[in-house]
């Protein structure tokens, strides 16, 4: 394929771009040459702002889109505009936080939101992309998606927490459930051919014990569970105070995404243990993040009753 990419060099986006080259397909990204410019010197890469114009992409034409970076409609209006007679497919990367009730589990066709929020303004870009290509798009809505280059500590906190081992705070309970997808399996997905509407990319529920034990590489390891009553007692947020726990009843169903659609069109994906290793390896050749999300501290004092 002619395969165009907005974006490209951050994370989803390089994951799309090695996809892309991995199959063979011929790429165009298309970007204001920013972030880790340089990145694929053989990739033809098109400078430009699409906040303000796609116009130096004017006469091209492809045989697919990847929108991996839209989050304003009316940017995302504006590539619409622009590209409507120039590919013949659109692929848009959203989010499962465009549904509006988080505490049943979300399956494509339910209600999503129509207020300022990300998810709002993600089902606001969805609904400009539908509109104007209708059988021509796919809209891919993951969820939390980790794997190497994460620029957020999610997930790497707990590969990096269990290699130091000794006593972890694990928070929650071990079949509290846990749900994300490997940037390169959601990589994999948008690149390949799969049908047209709305996907939940997600991969399967799982029991927040087995993910952890799936991050362990052979450090001697103590989890002790901390409940969510006792966190929240704590004073801890309950999205992020310890990464990858979600104490918020309303949120009870955000890892209970029904992906079953999405399987049905192709989506396969790696073993935690598999995207465990490869994120230790890229966080440790990287020398960690500059902070931490959960300082030894704060774990200690939380682990002072357990």
């Amino acid at each position: 394929m002619r395969l165009l990419v907005l974006g490209g060099t951050r994370f989803v986006g390089r994951a799309v771009v090695d996809e892309a080259l991995a199959a063979g397909h011929s790429v165009t990204m298309f970007n204001r040459g920013l972030t880790n410019p340089g990145l694929y010197p053989s990739v033809e890469t098109v400078t430009g702002d699409r906040t303000v114009s796609l116009s130096p992409l004017a006469g091209r034409h492809f045989d697919a889109v990847i929108d991996c970076a839209g989050y304003d409609p009316a940017v995302v209006s504006l590539s619409v505009a622009a590209l409507r007679d120039a590919v013949d497919r659109y692929v848009f990367v959203s989010s499962v936080s465009v549904y509006a009730d988080q505490s049943v589990p979300p399956v494509e066709g339910a209600a999503v939101l129509s207020d300022d929020s990300y998810g709002g303004r993600k089902a606001a870009c969805e609904q400009v992309v539908l509109s104007v290509f209708g059988p021509r798009a796919a809209i891919a809505r993951p969820g939390l998606i980790v794997g190497p280059y994460d620029p957020t500590v999610r997930f790497p906190y707990w590969p990096r927490r269990l290699a130091r081992g000794g006593r972890v705070l694990a928070p929650g309970a071990p079949d509290d459930p846990i749900q994300f997808i490997d940037v390169r399996d959601l990589a994999r997905f948008l690149v390949s051919p799969s049908p047209s509407g709305v996907f939940n990319v997600v991969g399967p529920a799982l029991p927040f014990g087995d993910v952890l034990k799936a991050c362990r590489s052979g450090a001697p390891v103590e989890l002790v569970w901390v409940s969510t009553a006792d966190l929240l007692a704590a004073g801890l947020d309950p999205w992020m105070g310890v990464p990858l726990w979600i104490g918020d009843p309303e949120w009870a169903a955000a890892n209970l995404v029904d992906n079953s659609r999405a399987v049905a069109a192709g989506l396969t994906w790696r073993s935690p243990a598999e995207t465990a290793a490869d994120v230790l390896a890229w966080d440790v050749a990287r020398g960690g993040p500059e902070a931490e999300p959960f300082t030894a501290e704060q774990e200690k004092a939380l682990l002072g009753g357990h």
